[in-house]
């Protein structure tokens, strides 16, 4: 929907794909960095050049050649059959290179049927026509060469090997058999066979070049060579009625094959080219092979995500099994977990596509695993939840009871995330819309798997521990569970919120009074003698006390090793045998876990003032630091970094952004715009691009004409040719004579032309109008007529405008002989472009810096009333990064709005909110600043990683500040219950989430690591810091009152009355 992709789509619209033609690219460079400028080099290069126009592939039974496919050049139509096959033969194809400046460049454009063995090595084109025979028009043939600038060709050029057998005498150096200046004849670039209009800038075909005090070219590091070929459609077209493509089903997908087919081979056969004995690297690139390797890159990887899926799977297993505690154990609800996600990001995809949201890079090498590490994070708090709660809520109401405590939490992260990724939808690029719409939708089929049917699936494995089975084998039941129970457990301190206490003990919610189940218990020796063994008695009876002054037994069910034992209530420690304490020491082990962690380690380790004055004090520096590193961030994308490297490729494509700086570019102007009478608006339109240092101008500082400049040219000769005419007496004002010139004839048409279709004539008007005026404005009202008549009768000169008019022009045969004066009339202009080169760009500052400028031009035209707009690559792949910082920020700031008002509403607590998205805040400028510190460039890809960072970190945050607000006590043992709740299942979904994209490291792309792996493990570890060291403190500081307060024990709810006793 933005500005870039309206220009796009009207160009397709308009011109239609594959229009135009098509460039490969043949670069060579020096292997030791020295100078290039060498016979030997240049020879190289001849060979490689000439290799690629010796390609052919077969299709479909049918071999294509170079010549079927390259873009030649084109004559008009003389209607003379052996004049027109022989000017058809002699066209060669054409190919941008320094060879050209040199002999040795007619070597490229091949032979052709003609007799005498006759080709471009010794073809002398204007002694051709000077020794036609007189009935062959030879005037015609000879103002058309001169027209185009065609003479004597290669014949009078240096030979780069003067004693090359086939060097011809009339060469410069023949005689002398004196090597050539190389630099110098590459000084300003050369000129291909017709002069006027192929000319080849020397930024297009030498690079890294140094020159001295006189301005030529003493040193060069690379040579690039431009072999041309017809785009799709315009190989669709050219063979459309030939008999070559009768006995196959023609058709553009058929062109764009053979293109592709011989485009491949190219890519292949000179990146073979070069080997280790030669003194020079060789590269070859096509856009063929570029799409090739977007293509690779924006495949999904199966083994990759297999592997990943799999290692997720592992994990689950591993981190909830209790392994002593078969029937207890959750690894089975884990792997269950695993799987639901997965359908869940499978189905979700699926609606994607559905829905027609394309794939790209983005969503394929990172949105299957990153789907997978959010999906879980909410699966492994659910089943944190439901263990610290299985042994003191009945079965019936374990599943409702887990929902209610986590489930508010799991749907503020996934309507967080979710609302991240739609916000992250504003900045207008396809690719990162498209990234972020299907991370939203996958995470809106996370949210219902978790909270519809991973309760489910708690309520099934409930009924499994119900009847004692085992996890994962719960075809097998357990027989041999026994429960520990403490006789005398040691009185729990409460955490005082005036002093710093020691390790608390694992913490579970009160319960509505405290019911403590007693037993009756025996003590007896051993069999042995050795020891006694403490036993339940026989038909031994439970009763409930309800004795205030009793403190409760609060089963550790978090598995954190009780510091009391029974055994040590009942003897003393010398009597404990070296084999009961490795049992002992076996069983804390077993039972250790990252809630013990917090419990006895962290949590008081936070609770204590010069820790918090350090953190404090450390995450103030560290996001110092953050914001300057932001300022070290740099914009841009290099097309190195997507391609693997140790590839001729990746060779390639940094040899060009070292050497070749250079791009070409088009200012389209569009339709609802009158050319015939605002000429002058678009004279001063092509002038004032004059002002832009990177286009490369001619020697005396001047734009290269456009079309309408070769159009006025023409028709000013035209006008010169009739006025000598008339002067001579040849043509009057009602007809020419037989003495009259060509030109002068088809002036006198032109001036007859009135635009008007009911009369198109009028003879009355020829000298009273000139074809062109005293200030170069073409007649308004035959402007069209006149456009015909160039585009048809000076062929050479119209094309090489690639002014690519849409309508094209009418098509129109010249017969001096026919006094048919009716000259049809073309359709005004809806597309014209005016073809620039752009060099001396190297930097993405440099491009974006060139794009603002020139858009300032096409915006200042676009108000006084041509619609016109910039096209090339500069602004289709750079044109993001204009207005990607502020897109980034806006959206940011929404994500950081919706995030607190979301908070607000739903805990309706604002302060805590806001330290939340304080907190957010921070994770954002510190990821921020890790890319600028590691040289990681902005582009779309880091920019919707940065948006979806305040998804992800709600996830390391928002736990903690819920459990902050549901304790009780004060800030201190609020933060420590927190702590004790949520550190397992956030350092879980952490895990997690490193595990969903950890496969991404054995990917052969560098741009998926660096930009990928790197910055999400960078946001996984930063959320981390900032989640369980950051908050914590600022919660315990600044942290709000909870939601319950109560009024006797700050620590403690009242016990409510005992129900009555019912009757008996």
């Amino acid at each position: 929907g933005g500005r870039l992709e309206k220009e796009l789509e009207y160009t397709r619209k308009t011109i239609g794909e594959g229009s135009g033609n098509s460039n490969e690219l043949v670069i060579q460079t020096p292997k030791k960095g020295t100078n290039i400028l060498t016979k030997e080099s240049l020879l190289l290069h001849l060979e490689a050049v000439k290799k690629a126009t010796e390609i052919s592939v077969k299709v479909d039974g049918h071999t294509w050649k170079f010549s079927d496919l390259c873009h030649a050049a084109n004559f008009q139509v003389l209607e003379y059959d052996i004049l027109d096959i022989m000017l058809e033969k002699i066209l060669p194809c054409i190919i941008v290179t320094p060879l050209d400046c040199f002999w040795e460049g007619s070597k490229l454009l091949g032979a052709f049927n003609m007799p005498n063995e006759l080709t471009w090595k010794n073809l002398n084109p204007k002694k051709l026509i000077d020794d036609l025979p007189k009935t062959f028009r030879v005037d015609v043939m000879t103002e058309l060469f001169e027209r185009a600038g065609i003479s004597s060709a290669y014949q009078e050029l240096e030979c780069l090997d003067p004693r090359d057998p086939e060097c011809p005498k009339t060469a410069k150096n023949y005689y002398t058999k004196q090597s050539p200046d190389i630099g110098a004849e590459l000084t300003n670039g050369c000129h291909g066979f017709a002069k006027r209009f192929m000319h080849w800038d020397e930024d297009m075909i030498v690079g890294g070049v140094r020159k001295n005090k006189t301005g030529h070219i003493v040193h060069a590091e690379a040579l690039q060579s431009i072999v041309q070929l017809m785009g799709e459609k315009s190989l669709y077209e050219y063979y459309l009625d030939q008999s070559k493509v009768q006995s196959i089903r023609w058709s553009r997908a058929k062109a764009k094959e053979i293109l592709e087919t011989w485009q491949r081979n190219f890519s292949l056969i000179i990146n073979q080219f070069g080997n280790d004995t030669m003194q020079d690297n060789v590269y070859a690139f096509s856009y063929t092979s570029l799409l090739d390797i977007i293509r690779d890159f924006s495949s999904i990887s199966v083994v990759r995500v297999v592997m990943g899926y799999v290692l997720m799977f592992l994990y689950a297993l591993i981190s909830l099994l209790k392994w002593n505690d078969a029937v207890n154990s959750q690894s089975g609800i884990g792997m269950a977990g695993v799987l639901l996600v997965s359908l869940s990001v499978a189905a979700g995809l699926g609606i994607c596509s559905v829905i027609n949201i394309k794939f790209n890079a983005s969503t394929t090498q990172i949105i299957p695993f990153l789907a997978l590490g959010l999906g879980v994070d909410d699966m492994f708090l659910l089943a944190h939840t439901y263990a610290e709660h299985a042994k003191d809520i009945p079965y019936s109401e374990q599943t409702g009871e887990c929902l209610k405590r986590t489930g508010v939490t799991v749907l503020l992260t996934s309507l967080s995330n979710m609302l991240a990724f739609f916000t992250a939808a504003i900045i207008p690029i396809p690719a990162l819309r498209a990234f972020s719409l299907q991370a939203a939708i996958l995470v809106i089929f996370n949210m219902g798997s978790v909270l519809l049917i991973f309760p489910a699936i708690v309520s099934l494995d409930l009924v499994r521990r119900g009847d004692k089975r085992l996890d994962v084998f719960c075809c097998f039941q357990s027989f041999g569970t026994t429960e520990v129970f403490e006789l005398q457990p040691q009185i729990r301190h409460e955490i005082d919120s005036d002093v710093e206490q020691g390790p608390p003990p694992c913490y579970s919610p009160p319960p509505s009074y405290s019911s403590t189940i007693m037993h009756d218990t025996v003590t007896r020796s051993s069999p042995d003698g050795t020891h006694a063994i403490t036993e339940l008695a026989p038909n031994e009876g439970n009763f409930v006390s309800r004795n205030p002054n009793l403190p409760p037994v609060i089963m550790d069910i978090s598995g954190c090793s009780s510091t009391t034992s029974s055994r040590q209530c009942l003897t003393p420690d010398d009597g404990v045998t070296c084999k009961e304490k490795c049992v002992q020491a076996q069983r804390e082990c077993l039972t250790w876990s990252l809630t013990c962690l917090a419990t006895n380690y962290y949590g008081p380790f936070l609770q204590k003032t010069p820790v918090k004055v350090f953190v404090m004090v450390f995450f103030f520096l560290f996001f110092i630091i953050g914001i300057w590193g932001t300022a070290q961030v740099k914009d841009g994308l290099d097309l190195t970094d997507i391609v693997p490297r140790d590839t001729q490729q990746f060779r390639f494509l940094e040899a060009q952004s070292n050497y070749f700086g250079f791009y070409n570019m088009y200012a389209v102007t569009q339709g609802n715009f009158d050319y015939a009478k605002n000429q002058k608006m678009l004279n001063q339109y092509h002038a004032e691009f004059n002002s832009v240092k990177q286009i490369i101008k001619r020697q005396d500082g001047s734009l290269p004409t456009f079309w309408l400049d070769i159009f006025r040219q023409w028709l000013l000769e035209l006008q010169r040719a009739f006025d000598v005419d008339v002067h001579n007496g040849c043509i009057s004002k009602e007809k020419w004579y037989n003495n009259a010139t060509d030109e002068g004839v088809l002036a006198y048409k032109l001036l007859v032309q009135t635009g008007d279709i009911d009369e198109p004539n009028n003879k009355e008007q020829i000298f009273k109008i000139r074809l062109v005026d005293k200030e170069g404005i073409i007649y308004p009202p035959a402007f069209y007529n006149y456009l015909t008549a160039w585009a048809a009768n000076d062929v050479i000169a119209y094309t090489s405008t690639m002014a690519n008019f849409k309508p094209e022009p009418q098509s129109w045969l010249d017969d001096p002989n026919d006094d048919n004066l009716i000259i049809p009339k073309s359709q005004p202009f809806i597309y014209t472009q005016i073809p620039f080169y752009l060099t001396n760009l190297s930097t993405t500052e440099e491009i974006i810096s060139l794009i603002n400028e020139i858009r300032s031009i096409c915006d200042k035209y676009s108000e006084k009333g041509l619609p016109n707009y910039p096209s090339g690559v500069p602004f289709t792949f750079w044109e993001q990064y204009i207005d990607l910082r502020f897109y980034m920020m806006w959206a940011i700031i929404c994500v950081l709005v919706v995030t607190f008002l979301v908070i607000t509403i739903t805990l309706m607590n604002p302060w805590l909110a806001f330290i939340v998205v304080v907190t957010l805040s921070s994770i954002l400028i510190e990821l921020f600043g890790f890319m600028g510190m590691v040289g990681i460039k902005l582009s779309a890809v880091p920019a919707v990683i940065l948006i979806m960072a305040v998804g992800i970190g709600i996830e390391f945050t928002l736990h903690i500040a819920v459990g902050f607000i549901t304790g009780i006590g004060n800030r201190n043992r609020r933060m420590m219950m927190s702590l004790q709740h949520t550190f397992a299942p956030v350092v879980h979904g952490a895990i997690s989430t490193l595990l969903g994209i950890i496969m991404l490291v054995g990917a052969e792309f560098d741009f998926i690591v660096k930009y990928f792996f790197n910055v999400l493990s960078a946001l996984i570890v930063i959320g981390l810091l900032n989640g369980l060291i950051l908050l914590p403190v600022l919660l315990s500081v600044f942290g709000p009152n909870g939601e319950i307060i109560p009024k006797e024990n700050p620590n403690r709810i009242a016990t409510p009355s005992p129900e009555p006793s019912p009757r008996v």
